[in-house]
């Protein structure tokens, strides 16, 4: 069940024409628009995705920057120094299904990031290192992998870039070493940004174009690496992730599309754990819709391949459709709505539930109780921003099983034969953030869960409650 050499090859070959057929077809019309400059930088101002907590993080992270913006005269010239320092605190308070025993739980969550950077001077050549010490306090848990991550190499890569080697604004770049990752929507492969820890991966990765060009390519093939919390991180050399993911911008000033393509391998020795081999083929499209205050968000994805000695077949899908008002505080309404399958029959030869592979599940649930597997839900949002330095966002969410005869994996509970309903329940979610100056934020939320049918039947839950403070500190 390997991915042999043959079979990747004849995979990525399939998806290179995928990918090169759109790519060439706007190659050809940029051409036509532009005979008179061979090598004409984009123009457009390509659209951003709006929806709900599909913004991308961008390289290298947010609260990197270089030492000449530093507002220190010693380094007033020192423009090729990335330099970056974080510090994250937050309390939670927790009475949620994700305990089995629903416990209360009071909790302090530290993290610190450190990122340094070198490019420009010694190009081709750049690198960088990024650092995390995660670790918490107070809780009636023992330590997690979620949480804890103490003093360990988050990021450590060497690549090579080579500046508009593809036509003016499109630069080729080559990286080795670990990564983060984070494409599309975030809803597969993401860099956790509320989670105390991070998704890293070590492997290689080849960029074509960038994310203000017209089109983009983005070729990857990375092994997750494992938290192991107080010790050194390492590579699960049992697991391989390969990705292709293009981006096209430049035939609308209106719409994006990223198809994209996953392939995750799972060789696993010990025979307790199946060997799985899961292939994803989807695409992403947003932008806004003509000269209205509408925009829309889509993503929809198709999985195949084998999951041990069963068949693999799932889909799943996600919509977002938003309005802006004409009003100082900007507020945005949108209506949301998820579609994820589940495996309708544990005792038959396929599994039909939703890979997530390696997600944010955030976005969907302010308590983390919910993911793109075997769910059905719609969720109505609204954002605010009163001042440039606060935005307010509240949301109400409900959610059903797929598949009533399937999980609700992040609680665990299930009932095979189907017969105890398939409403999980509801959710209201109030997110307040302030940035106090330039280099502090603090941050604030309520989330509230309502159990349905299915987990009364299926356990003892009561309401569930999320409370929490953060404060970020960049330096």
């Amino acid at each position: 069940m390997a991915m042999t050499p043959g079979r990747l090859k004849s995979v990525l070959l399939l998806v290179a024409l995928w990918v090169s057929g759109p790519l060439a077809f706007t190659q050809a019309g940029d051409a036509a628009a532009t005979a008179s400059d061979e090598h004409s930088a984009p123009k457009r101002q390509h659209p951003t995705s709006r929806a709900w907590g599909t913004r991308l993080e961008s390289e290298p992270p947010g609260y990197v920057t270089t030492l000449d913006r530093s507002g220190m005269l010693t380094f007033k010239d020192v423009d090729w120094l990335d330099f970056g320092l974080e510090q994250r605190t937050r309390y939670e308070y927790r009475s949620d299904l994700r305990r089995p025993d629903l416990t209360d739980d009071q909790q302090f969550l530290l993290r610190t990031r450190m990122y340094l950077g070198v490019h420009d001077i010694v190009d081709p050549f750049r690198f960088a290192i990024e650092v995390q010490d995660a670790r918490q306090f107070n809780s009636e848990y023992g330590d997690s992998s979620r949480d804890v991550n103490q003093a360990d190499v988050l990021q450590a890569f060497a690549e090579l870039y080579f500046e508009d080697a593809l036509g003016e604004g499109y630069p080729l770049q080559f990286r080795a070493g670990r990564m983060t990752l984070e494409y599309v929507d975030r809803r597969l492969v993401g860099r956790n940004r509320w989670r105390n820890t991070v998704n890293a991966f070590d492997g290689f990765r080849l960029r074509m174009g960038q994310p203000t060009s017209d089109w983009q390519v983005d070729v990857f093939a990375v092994q997750p690496v494992e938290s192991l919390m107080s010790r050194p991180d390492r590579p699960d050399e049992e697991r391989w992730l390969y990705g292709v993911v293009g981006a096209w911008r430049g035939w609308s000033d209106r719409t994006t599309i990223e198809p994209y393509y996953f392939a995750l391998d799972e060789d696993r020795k010990n025979s307790a754990n199946a060997d799985r081999e899961i292939h994803t083929l989807g695409f992403h499209l947003f932008g806004p819709i003509g000269k209205t205050r509408f925009d829309y968000d889509m993503d929809a994805a198709f999985q195949f391949g084998d999951d041990g000695a069963r068949r693999h077949r799932a889909f799943a899908a996600y919509g977002e459709l938003g309005y802006t008002f004409a009003h100082p505080w900007k507020p945005r309404l949108a209506f949301a709505a998820l579609y994820a399958t589940g495996d309708r029959n544990p005792d038959d030869n396929t599994t039909e539930r939703f890979d997530r592979l390696f997600e944010v599940t955030h976005p969907y649930s302010t308590t983390d109780l919910f993911a793109w597997q075997n769910a059905i839900s719609p969720k109505l949002l609204l954002a605010l921003r009163p001042s440039k330095t606060l935005t307010v966002d509240t949301s109400y969410g409900a959610y059903w099983l797929a598949s009533d005869a399937d999980a609700w994996p992040i609680a665990g509970l299930r009932d095979s034969d189907g017969r105890s309903g398939d409403f999980i329940g509801q959710e209201l979610e109030l997110r307040v953030r302030c940035q106090l100056d330039r280099r502090v934020e603090l941050e604030a939320g309520y989330a509230h869960f309502f159990p349905g049918a299915f987990v009364r039947n299926t356990s003892d839950a009561d309401d569930g409650d999320l409370f929490y403070v953060q404060t970020t500190i960049h330096f």
